[in-house]
């Protein structure tokens, strides 16, 4: 029996954080639909229902934090939990990025215990 009915959306630019990302989900038994870029993944959340969102911030084109701003202005999709990926945390980044409507932020390389537990809060 899946983790959930609906897959979680990653979308991540980077071929071995996608990977690594979909391994830890698949193994927890969780359905993961890929998105190489921002614009896909918004794609994507058009056509599909999704329990939850990975986002990594850094990507080409439109970024992760304006990624989540569309989307929470979305009212189909809208309150869908959001998790943040991203390698580079400073205070104010930080900040920027909660801001754009995360309901949580992760550093990258992501440690599994903390993405399911984190994930696992966000999806009750």
């Amino acid at each position: 029996m899946s983790n959930s009915t609906l897959p979680i959306l990653l979308v991540e630019d980077n071929a071995d954080n996608r990977q690594l990302v979909t391994w830890i989900l698949e193994d927890a038994d969780f359905q993961v639909a890929e998105a190489e870029n921002a614009e896909q993944g918004l794609a994507m959340l058009e056509d599909n229902r999704y329990a939850l969102i990975l986002m990594d911030i850094t990507l080409p084109g439109i970024d992760g934090k304006e990624a989540t701003r569309i989307i929470r202005q979305n009212q189909t999709y809208g309150d869908t939990p959001i998790i943040a990926l991203t390698a580079h945390i400073v205070a104010e980044e930080k900040q920027n990025i909660m801001a754009s409507g995360v309901d949580a932020l992760l550093n990258k390389p992501v440690e599994e215990e903390d993405l399911l537990a984190t994930m696992s809060t966000l999806m009750k």
